[in-house]
Order: C-alpha cells, then structure tokens, then sequence
C-alpha cells in the first residue's frame, strides 16, 4: 500500500467513524466496517434467523457479493430486479419486501450529522427503510458520506446517483444521455420521491453499516 493510500484510507476512517457516531446518537445502530469484508460477514450473521430477505436494488449490496452466499443458505429472497419478470410480478415482490424479515439497501447520502437521504422513483425501497421489515441493514460506503445538510445530500444524489442509475436502468432521461441533472419532466423520471431519515423510526430495527470503501453509486 502506498502512502498516498494510506493517508487517505485514514482519513476516509476518521470520517466514517464520525458518520458511526452521530447515526448512535441518533438512535441508530451503527457499525464502522474497515472493509466490506467485514460487512459481508455482518449480513450473513444476521441473515441466520431471517426466512425472508428483501433487497432494495442497491449496487452497493450487489458490490458485497452477498446474493449468492445468501441463496446457499435456502433464504427465499425477494430481489424485484430480475430478468424475465413481469410489471405485475415485480410490484408483487416489491409489497412482499415491506414485511420481508430482513432488508438490505444502501443509501444515496449519508450526512456527516447521521441522517439518511434518499430519492427513489416508485418508493418501495424507502418505505421499506423506515416500516414493514422485521430488521433492515443500510450499507453506505465512504463515498456516500458528505458534509453539510440534507442540501448538499440532495445535490449529491442527482450529481452522482440518479444520472448513472438512469442510464443502468435504459430510462430515457436527459441525465442518461448529459450525466447532468436538468431537473426534467420526463416521464421516465427517477427523481420523485425525497426521504429523509433523522431518527430511528420507533418500530423498526435499522441497523447502517459505514464501510471504508467506494460502495455502489
């Protein structure tokens, strides 16, 4: 490892950790995770007493290569996502999700003061963060971590998420094609719905896990 990769391993750590501690003081249960590695192993500890696990359709679960460890273990699992499936059969899952024993997502943003901002385009996978699922684990790599408020979590998302999200998914939006946001009115929008997490919601287990890494989008 160089130095210059050394030097900023250290001060992504300093930042995740300060990330860590502002998510328990608000309530959260919060993890620093060196690695994914570690994060990894998390899930699949928690996974053991869960029947049912849901997935949000985060890059940064599927970076975790956690699917396939996790279909091994006979869980039925419930990824909307895959090919070949009807709209119909796509919301079914979707509803399942929201009472699904485990969740596992990732975040748009994570402020530096511990809240979870996010912009989905349907919002089966922020309702399914803050009610429904017995448990729910938020992975945010170090990427996601930004300074300042729920602004400049916003201006994140449609600066770094939301344009390459739009083209992995062939929507036809003008940010697919500029990799700029212009605000659009386009019908294949992915920007619609806006959360803000800044407590832990009172009946649901959220647990984030901040990893030192790059993590999805």
């Amino acid at each position: 490892m160089s130095l210059t990769t050394e030097l900023v391993d250290w001060t992504h750590e300093q930042k995740c950790r300060k990330a860590v501690a502002a998510l328990e003081k608000n309530g959260f249960t919060a993890v620093y995770c060196p690695s994914g590695r570690e994060a990894f192993d998390y899930i699949l500890s928690e996974a053991v007493d869960a029947r049912s696990i849901g997935f949000g359709g985060s890059l940064s679960v599927v970076d975790l290569q956690v699917i396939d460890r996790l279909r091994e273990m006979d869980k039925e699992l419930l990824i909307h996502g895959l090919p070949g499936l009807s709209l119909e059969e796509r919301v079914a899952i979707m509803r399942r999700q929201l009472t699904c024993d485990l969740f596992l997502t990732g975040t748009n943003a994570l402020t530096l003061s511990g809240w979870l901002v996010n912009i989905d385009a349907t919002g089966n996978r922020v309702a399914s963060m803050f009610f429904g699922p017995r448990t729910v684990i938020v992975v945010a790599g170090r990427n996601k971590i930004v300074d300042g408020g729920v602004t400049e979590a916003i201006a994140r998302v449609k600066e770094w998420a939301s344009p390459p999200n739009a083209r992995r998914l062939s929507y036809k939006t003008p940010c697919a094609t500029t990799g700029f946001c212009s605000d659009c009115n386009s019908p294949d929008r992915i920007c619609r719905i806006t959360t803000v997490i800044d407590r832990n919601p009172r009946l649901t287990d959220l647990r984030v896990l901040v990893v030192n890494e790059d993590m999805g989008l």
